[in-house]
């Protein structure tokens, strides 16, 4: 499954909060986001447009540049994981439920 930097900037944002010691209410007050939509985006269910990632970084006290580095160096550790726990496919090879239907032959009429 593919990572999404959503759910990376998500978890950097909880983070931030949490490290804090700071509640959702506390942040989507002082970022003036509404505190469903602030939950969303850190669990990764929104995408967050450039201008509210800006107001929950400045309601957390963080860079927007600290946010967007730490969640692409979370992304490349998920997606190196990812990579090195996926199987690759076998070349050549035949599943067993797989089943190939020949069609007759059928002859033609030469006009």
């Amino acid at each position: 499954m593919a990572v999404l930097l959503r759910e990376v900037i998500g978890d950097v944002l909880r983070d931030a909060r949490t490290s804090q010691g700071r509640t959702l209410r506390e942040v989507s007050d002082t970022a003036r986001v509404s505190l469903g939509y602030l939950s969303e985006v850190e669990r990764g269910r929104k995408e967050a447009s450039s201008e509210l990632l800006g107001a929950i970084c400045t309601a957390l006290d963080v860079q927007l540049s600290r946010v967007l580095t730490d969640a692409g160096e979370k992304m490349a550790d998920r997606e190196r994981m990812a990579r090195l726990t996926s199987v690759p496919p076998a070349d050549n090879v035949i599943d067993v439920a797989t089943k190939v239907v020949i069609p007759q032959p059928v002859a033609m009429a030469v006009a």
